[in-house]
């Protein structure tokens, strides 16, 4: 008996009367099988030629598979291997598509005695220079926001069959129904605004029964959650978003799964998660990775534990996990046409698993932007995973970015604090001091916040001069920033780190309705509106600036509340001056001569007012200057 399975292809999404047949054999006991392989997962779903690694391996789940003998014929291609676990319902294929192997579609035959069952599989063609995309850079301004809470555009798909999690916008941890339609809606405001980059929290499916708006659980690593549309509706945003001048950052979670995952209902082996795939919880100790004196206990307390029972954690220890993971995100970046890629609990993978998967991406993009985020505030930490050196223990990262939270952290500080000698400004200047700890802190990614912190106005007890000094001082200094959705109008949420969900609040006009609207101004308030305009006119300035994006830092020691710092590059000058005091405040501008000429004009870059200065600059009081010239 023949049968032939057609692996879905990246024109459309699984059809529906797949994914009925396989809802359906997912459903039936195994016992209520035909002899006849019924293959209901081949993943990664398809591939492509001419790709830097001629090595793809197939991952196929079908009941008693295990033993099951492959053949293929097709010119270019080989099997070299197979894998089997001690899961019998799955069979690893292992095939090298050479370099001058043709698109089209491979017919993979597996017999089982005298059954046998074809699989059908497509190699695709590349985009062209697809290997030469450009990545995220300290030349751009990425946006992270959260989907389900940034736009509705489509209210028919908030609930969906099958999905237990059911909308609701009354309930803080219910999903509000924010999708892509939503944001392709908005994709001009966006790009309006300044942006150049968005970074959307993870919109893989996550079909767990509660919690599930926020996607860092997913139920399967090759779909897009239904609730926010289709995978073609995914890739077509990223296309569009392209047009518009704007990359695309996919936020990627190798470390974890959701305990929903179609895997947890058969998993592939034995040590297909940490722990054997028994939960023991993570001691989070995240200096165990570097630290000297760290027992080797502890650093498998720290990586080979789960965040939590709902959070099954992978092994990256196991190749086909490793390979798994690998293959799923450059799947993504393929497919989708991604800038980059942001890489959640970066630290908590294996470090040799998780350093490999940059590698191996990197070595398919060589420019692909990638940061992982290392949520700590100590900087030898967080400077173990940059890229450019070798570490004391010999290790040496691939990894181009790092969240940088000491920063932020710091900044925060300096900003909310009264100045003392080893206080307030104080802490900028200090911290910048740690550069020499990485070798490109210009890829480091300074941010005003994201879906995890207190939004920075609350933080900054609601004021907006310190708003506007946090917001310049992010898009200045030699950094790669980020802001978080709703910064621009001055969103607010508690300040402790005990309401996670409560840092992300609906973005106001994203749902049809809603009495204020950021999109269009109704409603806002004359601060919301005043502090907008100032940060689009910042945005849109900065878009141009090679200044700001590549040019070198020299700064100043902080001076009675003040504190100045001046990008530079060839004859271009920047001076960023901030004034924490009340009071308007002379600033002697001959402390700046090494970069900064002492007699000249300058123009203000919010308000385009071209200044002559002499020796001095009077800081208005609570404020921050941004001052641009040219030296003769």
């Amino acid at each position: 008996m023949n049968k032939t399975f057609q692996v879905r292809t990246s024109t459309s999404s699984i059809k529906t009367r797949f994914v009925a047949l396989c809802a359906i054999v997912f459903l039936l006991p195994f016992s209520a099988w035909t002899a006849t392989l019924q293959i209901d997962r081949v993943e990664p779903p398809h591939w492509w030629v001419g790709m830097k690694s001629q090595q793809l391996e197939l991952m196929i789940h079908a009941r008693d598979i295990r033993n099951a003998k492959p053949s293929l014929q097709y010119p270019g291609v080989t099997l070299v291997g197979t894998h089997a676990s001690d899961n019998p319902n799955y069979l690893w294929l292992q095939l090298k598509v050479s370099a001058n192997t043709q698109p089209g579609f491979l017919n993979i035959k597996l017999r089982q005695g005298q059954d046998s069952t074809v699989v059908r599989y497509e190699l695709q063609a590349r985009e062209k220079d697809s290997a030469r995309r450009e990545g995220f850079s300290s030349a751009d301004v990425v946006l992270n926001l959260m989907p389900d809470r940034f736009a509705n555009g489509d209210p028919s798909n908030d609930n969906q069959a099958g999905f237990a999690d059911k909308a609701n916008r009354e309930s803080k941890q219910g999903r509000h129904g924010g999708d892509i339609a939503g944001l392709v809606k908005n994709l001009d405001h966006i790009a309006g605004m300044g942006y150049t980059a968005i970074w959307p929290t993870p919109l893989l499916e996550n079909n767990q029964p509660a919690f599930s708006y926020h996607g860092y659980a997913s139920t399967d690593n090759y779909r897009i959650d239904a609730r926010y549309g289709s995978n073609e509706d995914y890739r077509r945003m990223v296309q569009t978003a392209k047009q518009k001048g704007l990359k695309f950052i996919q936020d990627i979670v190798p470390n974890h799964i959701g305990d929903h995952h179609w895997w947890m209902r058969d998993l592939p082996a034995k040590d297909w998660l940490s722990n054997r795939n028994t939960f023991t919880p993570t001691n989070h100790a995240r200096t165990t990775i570097s630290d000297p004196y760290a027992s080797a206990l502890d650093r498998e307390g720290f990586t080979q534990g789960w965040f939590a029972p709902s959070m099954p954690d992978m092994n990256g220890r196991n190749p086909r996990v490793a390979n798994y993971l690998i293959q799923n995100a450059i799947w993504w970046v393929e497919y989708a046409g991604l800038a980059g890629i942001r890489v959640d609990t970066y630290g908590y993978s294996d470090k040799n698993f998780i350093n490999e998967w940059v590698r191996r991406l990197r070595e398919e993009y060589p420019r692909l932007g990638i940061v992982g985020e290392e949520w700590t505030d100590n900087p030898s930490v967080q400077a173990y995973w940059a890229r450019g050196k070798t570490q004391a223990n010999g290790f040496r990262s691939n990894l181009p970015s790092v969240m940088d939270f000491v920063l932020q952290g710091q900044m925060l500080k300096a900003l909310s604090e009264p100045e003392s000698w080893n206080t307030g400004l104080r802490r900028l200047y200090e911290s910048l001091a740690n550069d020499q700890l990485v070798a490109y802190p210009q890829d480091q990614v300074l941010f005003d916040g994201n879906h995890d912190t207190p939004r920075l106005f609350s933080a900054l007890d609601e004021d907006p001069a310190l708003t506007r000094m946090a917001l310049a001082y992010v898009l200045t200094t030699k950094r790669t920033p980020q802001i978080y959705y709703g910064t621009e109008v001055l969103m607010t949420s508690p300040k402790k780190h005990d309401d996670f969900d409560a840092f992300r609040a609906d973005f106001p006009g994203g749902w049809e309705g809603d009495a204020i609207n950021a999109f269009t101004g109704q409603g806002l308030t004359s601060v919301q509106k005043e502090h907008q305009q100032w940060l689009r006119a910042l945005l849109n300035w900065r878009k141009s600036q090679e200044v700001i994006h590549h040019g070198k830092l020299m700064h100043f020691v902080p001076d009675s509340g003040t504190y100045a710092l001046v990008r530079y590059q060839g004859k271009n000058r920047v001076m960023v001056i901030f004034n924490k005091n009340k009071s308007d405040t002379s600033i002697d501008l001959k402390r700046f001569q090494e970069v900064w000429p002492a007699i000249t004009k300058a123009t203000n870059v919010i308000s385009k007012e071209v200044l002559s200065l002499n020796q001095t600059f009077l800081a208005p009081a609570r404020s921050v200057t941004i001052l641009q010239t040219s030296i003769p």
